[in-house]
């Protein structure tokens, strides 16, 4: 006679108590694919994943997608204000040259 134990919803691990915990935690998966022929590199890729949270990361010291310009334009405005500031005087400058000759 062989006894089966019942599995109770609070032993059982899913998916998303998973996730939360690498969310929370943090992991990172590295690895790197070369390609050689004849001891003579033609291709190395390096690769490096970091899966968690953005709190997490960001505790971290990685924040890339705060200042990336294909994420958001907030990152370039101080640059684009400053240039657009620098080119209207340029233009002014010119405008007065003109005006004087």
């Amino acid at each position: 006679m062989t006894t089966q134990k019942m599995m109770h919803a609070t032993e059982a691990t899913n998916l998303a108590d998973i996730l939360e915990r690498v969310l929370d935690k943090g992991i990172v998966i590295a690895g790197d694919i070369q390609v050689r022929i004849a001891d003579i590199e033609l291709l190395t890729i390096r690769i490096r994943l970091l899966v968690a949270s953005v709190d997490k990361a960001m505790e971290m010291g990685i924040n890339w997608w705060q200042s990336d310009s294909y994420l958001t334009s907030k990152s370039k405005e101080p640059e684009l204000e400053q240039e657009n500031k620098m080119l209207r005087e340029r233009l002014d400058r010119i405008e007065e040259k003109i005006k004087v000759e």
